[in-house]
């Protein structure tokens, strides 16, 4: 009986020390995990939502015009004669009508 009531000290230490990690694997999915998932899903849905004549720029920096879209890639015009075919997932912004030139 007496090692019973021993034990129960040493039980709520164990629950007291596992607080703290706790709070800090909340603490990092809130302030990290949370926001990145939020970001992915609007990157998703903006590029989802291109379509022939949006103007965008790629990760390595190149501005065009969207001419045709497939499964997984698009047609980008960078110039007037020069068109190159990209991943959808290479664009990292869609301009706005009137933020383009």
């Amino acid at each position: 009986m007496n090692f019973l009531l021993e034990a129960q000290p040493q039980d709520q230490n164990i629950l007291l020390g596992l607080v703290p990690l706790i709070i800090i694997a909340v603490l990092f999915y809130v302030l990290f995990i949370m926001p990145q998932r939020k970001e992915q899903k609007n990157r998703e849905a903006m590029i989802q939502a291109l379509k022939p004549g949006d103007k965008v720029i790629t990760s390595g920096g190149l501005h065009g015009t969207v001419t045709d879209l497939k499964e997984e890639t698009l047609i980008l015009k960078i110039a007037d004669s020069t068109k190159v075919e990209l991943s959808k997932f290479a664009v990292i912004k869609a301009l706005d009508k009137e933020s383009s030139r």
